[in-house]
């Protein structure tokens, strides 16, 4: 079949065979289908959905483009973690060192900036000499060293997702219900880690918007990883504000290794203690017994000092000192007093890619400086000509008067404070 009438179809909300995706996601691979029509075919599924039998063709067919590690086999116990997406989201920095301090071993395959967020691999480029491992026998080297590995994708591990990722950056697909799931499941699949961790995020700041949409991707993930024999626990987490207060590649960092170190901001923190007792509780570990066990590991310094063997082992140097820091700073002022009503994540992770935290094209480049570090959070109480935020400007040429003009718009303030909610906001798990 010729592809126009493979995207025609799909545009017309038709229901494409296992072999068409199959046709699909061989051309992503080879090169052989153009990427305009790659782009059109994803704006099709990004509009039209695609069922339960599409959505496990795409995994098979992605996860089959290349490789699989079957790393369970080799190297058992591991767990493998993934957030399907936020704003100031650092919890993979903190909850690998925490997990093997606590024993238990982790491999990540970690993406880049993804729309309005910003990746975990970007921020680990922002380590002077950071090198993620690009092969399983490099990844199974990492894991005996340092008990944790961070990967990046490469022609062996689900090539067709990673050039389906970089277009759906830069075409608005992100938010696709059956591609996030396809994206994720496909590189977890071919990683092969027995046991998995997912963070899936709602709010403004996250790519599902409500907690419906948040429900209805971490059932389809949970189906998918049992379907494959993956022991799963998924979180459903807010994202309706940035998690942290940093935003950017080397802020972010920074902030991940003051969490590591005992202090830090408390958000984040309970975010990654939730994901780390979900993960030691898939490893058979009492939960309660769990929760400390983790607490503990950050309390006496032993999370800090993995961080620092993990980075070493991949070639790092895991001096704080050496992180970039920014060009320049501007502050922005609240235009009044008040509480924050809400804070828009969506815009500011918009804002923090504007300033160079991100990408808007494919072929950009991220700058480690750039970001943004936000002041004032949901509920609490700022007067007028406090700062909301700091610009954290790097290399790239900014109009500074319309940055900080999108930096006031992302703040909402009221005479009241408003009720608060639950950073977890549900749990869907293989134990009890």
């Amino acid at each position: 079949m010729n592809f126009v009438e493979i995207i025609a179809r799909k545009r017309d909300g038709g229901e494409l065979s296992a072999e068409e995706i199959r046709t699909f996601i061989r051309g992503a691979t080879s090169g052989t289908v153009a990427d305009e029509q790659l782009a059109a075919l994803l704006m099709a599924i990004c509009i039209r959905g695609a069922s339960a039998a599409e959505t496990r063709a795409l995994v098979e067919a992605m996860s089959d483009s290349g490789v699989r590690w079957r790393l369970e086999e080799a190297f058992a116990g591991v767990v493998d973690k993934h957030s399907t997406g936020g704003v100031g989201d650092s919890v993979s920095l903190v909850f690998a060192p925490l997990l093997v301090a606590c024993g238990v071993p982790v491999a990540m395959m970690a993406g880049a900036s993804l729309g309005h967020t910003q990746g975990t691999l970007d921020k680990l480029a922002a380590i002077p000499g950071f090198a993620p491992a690009r092969g399983r026998a490099e990844a199974l080297e990492r894991l005996q060293s340092c008990g944790a590995v961070f990967a990046a994708q490469s022609a062996e591990i689900a090539p067709a997702d990673r050039k389906l990722y970089a277009l759906r950056d830069v075409t608005a697909t992100v938010p696709s219900l059956p591609l996030i799931v396809a994206s994720i499941m496909s590189k977890k699949l071919a990683v092969g880690a027995g046991r998995l961790v997912l963070d899936v995020k709602w709010g403004s700041g996250a790519f599902r918007k409500t907690l419906d949409e948040a429900s209805a991707l971490a059932e389809a993930l949970a189906d998918v990883a049992r379907a494959a024999g993956v022991r799963t626990s998924v979180l459903i987490t807010d994202m309706d504000e940035p998690l942290g207060r940093k935003l950017g590649s080397a802020s972010e960092v920074r902030n991940a290794l003051a969490v590591l170190e005992g202090r830090g901001e408390d958000r984040l923190r309970v975010v990654t203690l939730e994901l780390a007792v979900e993960a030691l509780a898939l490893a058979g570990q009492p939960r309660a017994a769990a929760r400390a066990k983790a607490e503990a590991a950050l309390a006496d310094g032993r999370a800090r000092a993995a961080w620092d063997k993990i980075v070493r082992a991949h070639g790092g140097d895991p001096d704080p000192a050496h992180l970039a820091l920014p060009r320049r700073t501007v502050a922005v002022p609240a235009p009044r007093s008040g509480y924050v009503a809400a804070v828009d994540g969506e815009a500011l992770g918009w804002l923090a890619v504007t300033l160079g935290a991100g990408r808007r094209k494919q072929g950009d480049v991220v700058d480690p400086a750039a970001g943004i570090d936000i002041r004032v959070g949901t509920g609490e109480h700022v007067a007028a000509g406090e700062p909301l935020l700091v610009l954290e400007l790097g290399e790239r040429d900014i109009d500074v008067r319309l940055a900080t003009g999108r930096a006031v718009n992302a703040f909402r303030l009221a005479d009241v404070a408003p009720p608060g909610r639950p950073l977890v906001a549900a749990r869907i798990g293989d134990h009890e």
